[in-house]
């Protein structure tokens, strides 16, 4: 998403109480019976890698999401695609979903949320302190993705981590003159290492370049064992408005065209070869399947038990 600066009530505004999901559509009495919960990460294993998709924020939209999602479609197309998906076309719920994976002896952070408080709340509940993160591992350079490498008082939160990313990213933001990379990214330079498509950040997670959403971004797969999943980042950051709809325009990516390839080439590689994906933005967890089948090019199967057993 953008370089938006969120404050501590508007990130962490639901994260004690984040609904299973959206009650919009529901009859009022049904609605008022919904219970919410307190889980703020999911843990899971692939193979011997133990993982955690962490919530550290989320934000519900009221304000016209077509004018992100489907930008380059009319009107009419995407209240019915939504109606098709028993979605409200009016309003949407996005998460902000860091993962920590331990393996290897490491403790890898991927992405670290808005902001720094949001972010150690969620790893305190998955058994996770800021000083056992010993890398952090940045998909790309949004603020929601490099607001909680700094603290409050701007001091570092991950004291003990070395940070990766990738190389044609971090050059893009070192020249544009960006203030959220400049006061989150540029302290920590000298502790950064720059890798490209598939270099490994550490051993069994590795770089896939998935360039258009900023110019250097990268999905990074998890593989141990046989077991594979995707990290996504932003490549696509709804169900349907753009994960089944790749060619939908999302205004956040700054190469429209380029996203929408990088959409088709990831999403099509999962679905051929049937691996595990993770959306940053997708509704917690976050967690599923990519198919071919019904409308549009692809589909979202999420997550049930698998992780499970």
């Amino acid at each position: 998403m953008t370089m938006t600066t969120f404050s501590r009530r508007s990130v962490l505004a639901g994260v004690a109480a984040i609904p299973l999901g959206a009650t919009t559509g529901l009859p009022a009495m049904a609605a008022a019976h919904i219970a919410p919960t307190n889980a703020i990460h999911r843990s899971f294993s692939i193979g011997e890698m133990q993982c955690s998709t962490l919530i550290s924020g989320a934000r519900t939209i009221t304000d016209d999401p077509q004018g992100i999602f489907g930008m380059n479609i009319d009107k009419a197309e995407f209240e019915a695609v939504s109606a098709a998906n028993f979605i409200p076309a009016d309003k949407v719920r996005l998460y902000f979903q860091p993962t920590v994976v331990r393996t290897g002896g490491e403790t890898v952070l991927i992405d670290t949320g808005p902001s720094a408080e949001g972010t150690l709340t969620a790893l305190e509940a998955a058994g996770v302190s800021a000083d056992d993160i010993s890398v952090v591992v940045i998909t790309h350079m949004h603020g929601d993705h490099i607001g909680g490498l700094t603290d409050e008082l701007n001091e570092p939160t991950f004291v003990n981590a070395r940070y990766v990313t990738g190389q044609v990213e971090y050059d893009h933001w070192a020249a544009a003159g960006n203030e959220g990379f400049d006061a989150k990214v540029r302290p920590l330079a000298d502790k950064f290492t720059f890798i490209g498509d598939g270099d490994a950040a550490v051993s069994g997670i590795t770089a896939v370049s998935s360039f258009g959403h900023t110019p250097g971004h990268m999905c990074y797969m998890l593989e141990d064992g046989g077991a594979q999943l995707m990290l996504m980042g932003d490549l696509t950051n709804h169900h349907v408005w753009s994960l089944a709809y790749p060619d939908w325009e999302v205004r956040f990516d700054m190469d429209k065209g380029g996203a929408a390839a990088s959409r088709k080439k990831i999403l099509g590689m999962a679905a051929a070869d049937r691996f595990m994906v993770a959306g940053y933005h997708l509704a917690f967890p976050g967690i599923g399947y990519v198919t071919t089948e019904g409308a549009g090019d692809f589909h979202f199967v999420p997550e049930s038990y698998q992780l499970s057993l």
